[in-house]
């Protein structure tokens, strides 16, 4: 408390050289000049009250009264430019140790998120910093003051939560803070791959993995080339070894787009991208996902660096048009249905065909379901 106390002290010396007039104004349209700086900072204390909102009827003219204040600072931030953003008020309302989970064996993919309860207050805080960042009058030189690793650590801790909208949120703050505070880039790559590297070898469990890799796909995007190795072993050592999360589902797509950037960006990445080794043996589910996220794979994939994988792919899709289970195997004879990839096996045929050939012939005349069997006999061109 002391220290909390001692911030706010310095944070009121900061404000009275830094938060323009105009700032106070608009909180404050009626009141004297002399008053305005007073008021405002007093506003801001406000906003720096914690209440408890796992009792809905408790306080209610008080959450009531900062939910005003916490408003009125996000039109302040949206018409006008407050150079020094409150830190007090982001650790005091958002940086928190997060509950444990009500449902021990929550699944989210069939069970519902427990939703925050504080999201009236805390979502105005979030819009609050997301506005302050956005500002066309945002200056990094004086923000990293405050926005520090420190910061940025507590800042991902919060991607455990469990209500989508506050990942949401999470999710743009921190794009936006990649963006604009250079500084912080190396970190929040390497903070980020030890929470997944954490999830992967230890916890399994994290919340917001599917946010993270959507923020990741967009930095791999503008990796500038050649990659560096760092880049390249956080594909191996991270990116890859994701697949053989048992909640690969709730992440896949984000993780297959971060994968297939890595292709566009350089291609000869391709013999990196070793997804056969962590092929799943007992999941169709998770088969049908890695069938589709091949396909994205040869979709993007130089013809030269085709050839290099050809054989060890084709045996394990030769593989997968036998599967007994039908989903597996149709999912799997998709592939002649892609004309790039099509044009890749033509290409190829001499080495591809005495893979496939014999499993395509048995599988259109004995698979079991039928909705397998015609996609070759009515198409024998593809053969």
């Amino acid at each position: 408390m002391t220290d909390l106390i001692t911030r706010l002290l310095m944070f009121n010396i900061y404000l009275c050289i830094l938060v323009p007039f105009s700032s106070s104004r608009l909180c404050y349209p009626d009141a004297p000049v002399a008053e305005l700086h007073d008021l405002f900072c007093k506003k801001l204390q406000q906003c720096c009250v914690l209440f408890d909102f796992l009792d809905c009827v408790a306080d209610l003219k008080g959450k009531e009264i900062k939910r005003a204040a916490l408003n009125e600072l996000v039109e302040s931030v949206a018409t006008s430019v407050i150079l020094l953003i409150n830190s007090i008020i982001i650790s005091v309302n958002i940086f928190r140790t997060l509950p444990p989970s009500e449902n021990p064996e929550f699944d989210p993919e069939e069970d519902e998120p427990t939703l925050e309860a504080s999201w009236p207050h805390l979502q105005l805080v979030y819009e609050f910093f997301l506005r302050f960042l956005e500002s066309p009058d945002f200056q990094p030189s004086m923000a990293k003051r405050y926005v520090d690793q420190k910061f940025v650590l507590q800042l991902l801790e919060l991607f455990d939560s469990e209500d989508p909208r506050e990942r949401e949120y999470l999710k743009t703050i921190l794009h936006r803070v990649y963006g604009k505070l250079l500084g912080l880039r190396a970190y929040i790559r390497k903070q980020i791959n030890n929470i997944f590297l954490r999830f992967i070898y230890e916890t399994e469990h994290f919340n917001g993995v599917a946010e993270l890799l959507e923020i990741l796909g967009s930095i791999i995007n503008g990796f500038a080339l050649p990659l560096k190795a760092e880049h390249k072993q956080f594909l191996v050592r991270v990116l890859i070894p994701l697949h053989t999360a048992k909640s690969l589902s709730i992440f896949h797509a984000q993780l297959a787009y971060c994968v297939v950037q890595f292709m566009e960006k350089d291609a000869t990445v391709t013999e990196y991208v070793r997804l056969l080794k962590y092929w799943p043996k007992t999941c169709t589910q998770k088969e049908v996902m890695f069938l589709g996220e091949i396909e994205e794979i040869l979709d993007v994939i130089e013809p030269s660096q085709f050839i290099r994988v050809q054989e060890p792919l084709f045996k394990q899709i030769a593989a997968c048009i036998s599967s007994p289970h039908f989903q597996v195997a149709e999912r799997a004879l998709y592939f002649w249905n892609n004309e790039y990839i099509l044009s890749l096996i033509e290409e190829n045929c001499q080495v591809i065909l005495p893979l496939v050939f014999a499993t395509l012939y048995r599988v259109s005349k004995e698979h079991w379901n039928q909705s397998v069997t015609p996609i070759h006999s009515q198409n024998p061109s593809h053969l």
